[in-house]
């Protein structure tokens, strides 16, 4: 019997496009080269936001995080798994995956919100890219 594959729920809203895993492992060197290129020394290979959680990058959190989230507009947001082996576009601002740790970020990377295990100690946690980027990079 043929394996079938494990595709993540969201909710709000709907999953428009599930990625490849070589389209979901791209994107998470994207991220890194936006939010971990200070991260030298730090396990983002475990955990891509362990770069906000060393301090390397300030975040938002918590409640604050969650409140500066809902206010972020868009057509379509990307989800990327903390494992780099799945990502997908939904049409709503995702808040609650069946993924145990996630990012969710719009395709041009000006801000990502990193939903992790250790929601309420360590996240959620809310980055904006700007002042990351050298000029003339996006």
């Amino acid at each position: 019997m043929p394996r079938r594959e494990h595709h993540a729920l969201v909710a709000p809203g709907s999953v428009l496009r599930q990625l490849t895993k070589a389209e979901a492992s791209r994107l998470a060197e994207d991220w890194l080269a936006v939010f971990g290129k200070m991260a030298q020394g730090v396990n983002t290979k475990a955990y891509l936001w362990h770069a906000f959680s060393a301090d390397c990058y300030p975040a938002i959190s918590g409640d604050e995080a969650v409140g500066q989230y809902r206010q972020q507009a868009g057509v379509e947001f990307v989800v990327l798994s903390n494992d780099r082996k799945q990502a997908f576009v939904t049409d709503l601002l995702p808040e609650s995956s069946s993924l145990s740790d996630f990012y969710v970020f719009p395709s041009n990377l000006a801000w990502t919100m990193a939903f992790t295990h250790e929601d309420g100690w360590l996240g959620p946690l809310l980055r904006e890219a700007s002042g990351l980027r050298e000029a003339g990079s996006r």
